[in-house]
């Protein structure tokens, strides 16, 4: 078992940064390939950026690419999501996930551990 929890989350202004992380414990983590999720209210769950366990490539959804950057300590067995330049449709509640793949999968199924989740807000 994985245990995944996640902090960093709040309120930030439009064009404003947050740094999401998450811890992991239970699993050795280096052998973890790490994924960042959102929800928006009323919207499906999506992919937002991921890190694997083999080399750390990562792999963001377009709508991130050059505002979000992933990476992780294995050290400190957390995954970190830094987001700059953040927009209204950012507001979403982000969860960490967890999973044995050694690629990056933007297939929610294919993760098998998932923290609680932390709201991000962005205000206009």
């Amino acid at each position: 078992q994985v245990q995944l929890v996640e902090s960093g989350g709040g309120l930030v202004q439009a064009g404003g940064s947050l740094r999401l992380s998450c811890t992991a414990s239970g699993r050795t983590f280096s052998s973890l390939t790490m994924a960042w999720f959102r929800q928006a209210t009323g919207k499906e769950r999506e992919f937002v950026a991921g890190i694997s366990w083999s080399y750390g490539l990562t792999y963001f959804t377009d709508s991130v690419k050059g505002r979000f950057t992933i990476s992780r300590d294995n050290a400190k067995n957390t995954v970190y999501l830094q987001m700059n330049s953040l927009k209204p449709e950012d507001t979403a509640v982000y969860y960490c996930a967890a999973t044995a793949i050694v690629v990056v999968t933007t297939k929610e199924y294919e993760y098998d551990y998932w923290g609680q989740g932390t709201r991000v807000t962005v205000s206009s």
